[in-house]
């Protein structure tokens, strides 16, 4: 939609003066607040938050939607945490459990054709007795055997332990994982910022300010991240605003956060004990609200691993701009707590498809977003 259209699809709905005052500050790229930030999230109706999303992802990034051909690794989902909405850890001995040796990871990078992916994403458990030496080797090892991949790895939450673990300041640790091949982190572990409702769903995990302080940390040193929020579990509204917001401000003092990646309880398998989760049309909104209050992220990135092919398709239409990647059937972290897609993989021709069928330019990018190819 061009300025003059949005303003008057705007100015012809019937809503609140409150959200006309919000639809004309976004139209006007001013930035909302945190109170116009839950205002949105209470009172504004899908559609509407939909078609400002939309004018904003437009303005940001035309009509480029980003993928890219990546593998995940997860080395291990032994994990001394008990985080109660986590399906994916278990304690040694358990038969679920496993722990990939080096060697098994690089096995698997190299059966995977070298043109088939640019991306190597690893993220796993916080094992209890893996520490900054195994993950340096294990970077250092990719490296030798793929010198051109690109390597995202490490949440917050396994920088921390490889910190406590080997006495070395967070500065330390980064600064060992970027020379031995770490050019971009995920954005996992954030779950919700608010200190409360953490201690009730994450009690042993890294707090809330260290994590922001690891990617401040990561930030100041040249390796970007991403950032995530878990939702539709036991958070309000106004944990939500307040989550976008310190995100926001971090955002604002480095410009180091490259996504932001909204993430979607799944019940299945853990001890929460949500009995329905969020339908779509929350998913959609929570989408389209994101992108509108985070006026300084490019992109805004859904996760259809989590999500299913559909869901992520209809997310486009809501502000999203980032597909993710191919995954090649990679990843148990969401089919463990019971989300659709059981076996992740999608083609390059099926990315392109889902992408190019809502109107979108499918574009594929690398780890840093630089354009590989466009479709």
């Amino acid at each position: 939609m061009t300025y003059e259209e949005i303003l008057s699809v705007v100015n012809e709905t019937s809503v609140s003066q409150d959200l006309q005052t919000i639809a004309h500050k976004v139209i006007q790229n001013e930035r909302i607040t945190q109170q116009e930030c839950l205002t949105l999230f209470t009172e504004a109706e899908l559609g509407f938050v939909g078609i400002l999303a939309d004018f904003v992802r437009f303005r940001t990034n035309e009509n480029i939607v980003f993928f890219n051909k990546n593998l995940h690794i997860e080395p291990t989902n032994i994990c001394i945490h008990n985080c109660t909405f986590c399906s994916y850890s278990k304690k040694k001995g358990d038969p679920l459990c496993w722990e990939m040796s080096i060697d098994e990871m690089l096995e698997v990078i190299s059966k995977i054709p070298e043109n088939s992916i640019t991306e190597v994403h690893i993220v796993g458990g916080v094992h209890p007795d893996r520490g900054i030496n195994f993950y340096c080797d294990l970077l250092k090892a990719i490296k030798q055997i793929r010198p051109s991949i690109q390597i995202k790895a490490f949440t917050a939450v396994e920088i921390d332990f490889m910190a406590k673990k080997s006495g070395f300041f967070i500065s330390e640790i980064l600064q060992k994982l970027q020379e031995a091949g770490l050019q971009t982190m995920p954005g996992g572990g954030a779950e919700i910022f608010d200190e409360t409702l953490r201690a009730k769903i994450c009690p042993s995990k890294t707090s809330s300010e260290r994590w922001l302080k690891i990617h401040e940390t990561a930030h100041k040193i040249g390796i970007p991240t991403n950032a995530t929020m878990l939702y539709g579990h036991i958070e309000q509204f106004e944990h939500r605003v307040d989550h976008l917001t310190r995100l926001r401000d971090l955002q604002d003092k480095t410009n180091g956060f490259q996504a932001f990646i909204p993430l979607k309880y799944k019940k299945e398998n853990n001890y929460l004990g949500i009995e329905h989760e969020l339908p779509w049309s929350e998913d959609l909104r929570n989408f389209a609200i994101s992108r509108v209050y985070l006026d300084n992220f490019k992109n805004i990135k859904a996760y259809w691993p989590m999500l299913g092919k559909e869901l992520s398709q209809m997310t486009l239409e809501f502000g999203v701009n980032d597909f993710d990647g191919t995954i090649n059937d990679s990843t148990k972290i969401y089919s463990m707590a019971g989300a659709d897609e059981a076996n992740p993989n999608l083609t390059e021709e099926q990315m392109i498809t889902l992408i190019s069928k809502v109107g979108r330019t499918a574009t594929e990018r690398d780890s840093l977003y630089n354009i590989i190819t466009t479709h």
